[in-house]
Formats: C-alpha cells, structure tokens, sequence
C-alpha cells in the first residue's frame, strides 16, 4: 500500500488528540468513590469538560466537571463554579496515586445537589 502525502498529513494531524482520547471515559480512574470538600481556586470551563483546581485544606486537586451541556442539564451554571466557591466534589479519583485527579460524578455547592452522572452514583 502506498502511503500518499494527504494520509501522511492526516496522521500527523491527529498525533495531538491521542493523549486526551485515551484520557475520557473513566478508564484512568480507580474503584469507588471518594469525597473531596475544598475551596475553588481556578476553572477552566467548556468542551470537553470543566477541570476546576480546588485548594483542599492545602493539597491541591484537579476536579473534572462534566460538559457544559452537561452541566446546565443539572441547574449547574459557570457562575457556581467560580474561585472562592466551597464545593464538594464525589466521584472516582485517578488509579495513579501520585495524581490528585477526580472526575466528578455528584457536586455539592451550598447544600445543593448537582448530579452530572446520576446513573454512576
């Protein structure tokens, strides 16, 4: 098979997505669920999903909030997950120890329940 110059291109195109495709879903998490409270201090929110960095009593955690379609499904707005908000976040969190990483499946923001992942809970 002869390898053209628009096939060339396209693989090399597509090298930057493999770290990020092998990252979705919940393969790279561990077994069960843990709760993590903490303070936000940063968000990056939109596609494909918010990552929120949240200061928890010092140790610092990455948190994967769900798509923004995702998000306003469950009443959950940009403006809740905003730097100095208290949140509480339960899901899985990364299989690499050395990773503070959660994908969160349930937020808790003011006593109010925002299930992203409700068939996971």
């Amino acid at each position: 098979m002869q390898i053209t110059r628009r096939m060339l291109f396209a693989a090399v195109a597509l090298l930057p997505a493999l770290p990020a495709l092998g990252h979705h879903g919940w393969r790279w998490t561990a077994d069960g669920k843990i709760e993590l409270t903490g303070v936000i201090t940063d968000a990056q929110l939109g596609n494909p999903h918010g990552v929120l960095t949240v200061d928890a009593e010092g140790e610092i955690w990455r948190v994967e909030v769900g798509q923004p379609w995702r998000n306003a499904r469950v009443g959950l707005e940009d403006s809740m997950l905003a730097p100095g908000v208290e949140i509480v976040a339960i899901g899985p969190r990364s299989a690499d120890p050395s990773e503070n990483l959660l994908k969160a499946e349930r937020v808790v923001i003011a006593g109010q329940n925002y299930d992203l992942y409700p068939d996971r809970l």
